[in-house]
């Protein structure tokens, strides 16, 4: 094994390979019905194993890269290989034996008893059911069927939400490039604040800021290799262009022959540098092609001074990819293989039921205590009216968010604009909010998080000190939409 390669401790007694070997690429190189030679494929793996690269990153609809890397596993040092998954359900209710059985299909296609890493993915913030996936994920972590969790694709209000509501969450897999700078400022400002590790994927843009694009034509954007280049070909046409794009591998290229390595190597120890990266992710198509070479070259140079100047300059002339981490997933434009979500998603059920109420009003209830206890609905619609009660950071028997006004406020948002969703319209339909603070120290906290949700809506607005009814209440919050 190979002495040069970093690591990055997760948690106590945790520690990956700073390079994680994406197995992403065996779904597509399943595409179309094909399958891959499971034992074959899995000796595919040593190489990158003996040269130090010991941690290797799936998802349960990776193809069969989890039966894959764990017959792998099975037939080396278990404990010196580390096997990281994901979890993406369906959006829409779960239950407690629905996130049990996941995780137990996950582990009986590694044939393990525990699951190194599991990381989550919500699909829809404003839908409270995934934090009950996280908790039921924690019970099982508690039960010994997980030894870690971490969660992907969350945008530095929802991860600060997880964080403060007390689930130990480890890192945050994201999108993070060169190409695409979203985590560098709120995200990463969080994840040292509270320890968390990012574990930053696209850091090649799939191969895209490589030489093997330096100085060549714009390619066809319809018809590419493979998913990743569908991929992050989007990221690079919202990223300013293809002469954006040559600007940048212009620059690469001079610094990589300073340094006598690879274009690639210099975008990825630039990540590597990134204050909260605990690692990068990259992709490898088994039996197809290697980079562990050229991958260990990153540990034997550092980017001086004047190398550093000459990229941030040249990413100074990138337009900023909108949205904050993940929203590629969540929102337009989705910056997909296939611009849309029709290769992950059937639908995107709504977040609560609506129900027929009195005087042709229609109602939803979030199943708090206090709508039974108080007899009032979450929302009631009323011909193109949208009234939203006084909200907050309640689910079920939790208080979301801790003593964190801000998290407590991002996840009354949430609520609020489930329950518009599900009576049919948009937060971008409120035209009026009011907030009641507990704390007046907390106001400005919660005021930001109002600008932030409602910078580009701007509805009338009041907040006011309150007596909040519930010790652990720091904010509560009333809307009011029009739907159009």
């Amino acid at each position: 094994m190979q002495a040069n390669v970093e690591r990055c401790e997760l948690a106590p007694g945790f520690s990956i390979s700073r390079i994680v070997t994406g197995l992403w690429q065996i779904a597509d190189l399943e595409r179309d019905g094909q399958t891959l030679d499971r034992r074959k494929t899995a000796t595919e793996m040593q190489p990158y194993y003996d040269a130090g690269f010991t941690t290797f990153d799936m998802a349960d609809h990776y193809g069969s890269a989890e039966e894959i890397a764990g017959s792998f596993q099975n037939q080396n040092d278990s404990d010196a290989v580390q096997l990281l998954t994901k979890w993406v359900p369906t959006p829409g209710p779960a239950t407690r034996d629905v996130v049990r059985a996941a995780v137990q299909r996950s582990l009986d296609r590694m044939q393990a008893t525990c699951i190194d890493m599991l990381q989550f993915h919500a699909w829809n913030y404003a839908d409270p059911g995934y934090l009950d996936c996280l908790f039921w994920l924690q019970e099982l972590k508690n039960e010994g069927l997980i030894s870690h969790l971490g969660v992907t694709n969350f945008d530095a209000a929802h991860l600060g939400v997880v964080l403060n509501t007390g689930i130990e969450v480890v890192s945050n897999q994201i999108c993070f490039s060169l190409l695409d700078p979203r985590a560098r400022h709120a995200m990463t400002d969080l994840c040292r604040q509270h320890g968390v590790k990012v574990l930053a994927f696209g850091t090649v843009a799939g191969g895209f800021l490589t030489e093997r694009w330096l100085g060549k034509p714009e390619p066809d954007w319809d018809n590419l290799e493979t998913w990743s280049q569908m991929k992050y070909g989007r990221f690079i046409r919202e990223a300013g262009g293809w002469q954006a794009l040559q600007n940048l591998l212009g620059v690469l290229s001079d610094v990589a022959l300073r340094h006598h390595v690879s274009m690639a190597n210099v975008a990825c120890r630039a990540m590597l540098d990134q204050p909260a990266v605990g690692g990068i992710i990259v992709g490898a198509r088994l039996g197809k092609s290697r980079h562990i070479e050229d991958n260990l070259r990153l540990f034997e140079f550092s980017l001086d001074s004047e190398s550093r100047s000459e990229i941030e300059d040249a990413l100074s002339k990138l337009r900023p990819i909108p949205g904050d981490c993940g929203d590629e997933y969540r929102r337009p434009p989705f910056l997909t293989a296939s611009g849309d979500l029709s290769h992950h998603l059937d639908s995107m059920p709504l977040p609560y039921q609506a129900r027929p109420g009195h005087d042709a009003r229609t109602k939803v209830l979030s199943g708090t205590v206090w709508e039974e206890l108080a007899g009032f609905s979450r929302a009631v619609r009323h011909g193109e009216r949208i009234m939203v009660s006084g909200t907050t950071a309640t689910h079920g028997e939790h208080a979301i968010g801790g003593a964190d006004p801000a998290a407590q406020t991002h996840f009354v948002i949430d609520k609020i604009e489930g329950a518009i969703q599900s009576l049919g319209g948009k937060l971008s339909d409120v035209v009026r909010t009011r907030i009641f603070i507990r704390n007046v120290a907390d106001w400005e906290p919660v005021a930001r998080v109002h600008g932030e949700r409602f910078r580009e809506i701007q509805p009338a607005n009041t907040l006011v000190r309150a007596e909040l009814i519930g010790d652990e209440y720091l904010v509560e919050m009333e809307a009011e939409a029009v739907v159009s």
